[in-house]
């Protein structure tokens, strides 16, 4: 199954991606960056980019009605990552609760596509667990399954 996704560059070391989403707001440039943490540990971070600073906004609500889009780019882009790294673990957490939601959702949504390449942890408040549909988790961890 092939999910629309946007067309995006990466840096010379895959840790930074950018791409520009399309839709009634206009054009809005994109980054996801894969920020090292420590060991094989890294920390997705994902938002507009500022183009007056080049800093990255990660609290800015863009409603460019094509979320499903922008969430299968980033999707494309973990793969991307996790080939080039194939022993990374993946820290995710949205900047707010309902974006941390928001990528539970897409995780159960597309979970037969996402299973069968990567092991999904979610995060409660007193730990990690193998990722459970309809769990409110906070943070998310993810690999290949190669390790």
């Amino acid at each position: 199954m092939y999910l629309k996704r946007y067309r995006y560059n990466a840096n010379e070391n895959f840790s930074v991606y950018t791409f520009t989403s399309e839709g009634p707001k206009g054009k809005i440039r994109k980054v996801i960056k894969f920020v090292h943490m420590v060991g094989n540990l890294y920390n997705l971070a994902f938002g507009d980019i500022d183009e007056s600073t080049g800093q990255t906004m990660d609290t800015v609500v863009t409603n460019n009605n094509d979320s499903l889009k922008v969430l299968s780019t980033i999707a494309a882009c973990v793969h991307d990552f996790t080939v080039k790294y194939p022993n990374a673990l993946i820290f995710m957490k949205g900047s707010t609760h309902s974006r941390t939601r928001l990528y539970r959702r897409a995780i159960t949504t597309n979970w037969s596509l996402i299973n069968d390449d990567y092991v999904v942890y979610g995060q409660m408040e007193d730990g990690w667990e193998e990722f459970v549909f309809g769990e409110d988790y906070v943070a998310f961890l993810i690999h290949r399954n190669n390790l």
